[in-house]
């Protein structure tokens, strides 16, 4: 019974922590400089990979990216080609739209917060993005599109 009771635990503990270190869902950007939150991102999964776009800028909502064709920074996607590694996602890659950059990147799980690091080879940095509950949009997951760069 003892180790009935055990297995059981040690079951439920491993799926908890599988369903904690989800990231689809919504998600509040923080802008690094004013510490404002600047936008919000949907992070969805399209056939085994992981993306993310911009459902809402809440600080300047005309804002186009700086990438061929400057489209508007809302409805872009700036993270493609995620995949689930463990409690992390990685391979993939993450557009800062405002510099028109793109980087390798990283994302897992802190609690609560979602950590997204952009990165060049070594080096890197990290940005906390906070669960977004205010979102009114009902914005299905799209099939996704990768910008033109």
């Amino acid at each position: 019974m003892k180790n009935l009771l055990l297995t059981t635990l040690a079951g439920l503990s491993v799926l908890a922590g599988q369903a904690f270190a989800n990231i689809t869902g919504y998600w509040t950007t923080i802008d690094d400089e004013t510490k404002e939150a600047k936008s919000v991102v949907q992070i969805y999964e399209h056939q085994g990979k992981y993306y993310g776009r911009v459902v809402e800028l809440l600080k300047n909502p005309g804002a186009k990216a700086k990438i061929k064709g400057n489209p508007s920074i809302l409805g872009l996607t700036i993270i493609w080609n995620l995949e689930k590694d463990g409690d992390t996602y990685s391979g993939g890659k993450i557009l800062d739209p405002q510099k028109g950059s793109v980087y390798g990147c990283e994302i897992w799980r802190e609690g609560k917060k979602l950590i997204v690091r952009g990165k060049i080879a070594f080096l890197g940095r990290n940005q906390t993005w906070l669960p977004n509950t205010s979102f009114k949009g009902e914005v299905d997951a799209p099939t996704p599109k990768i910008p033109a760069l």
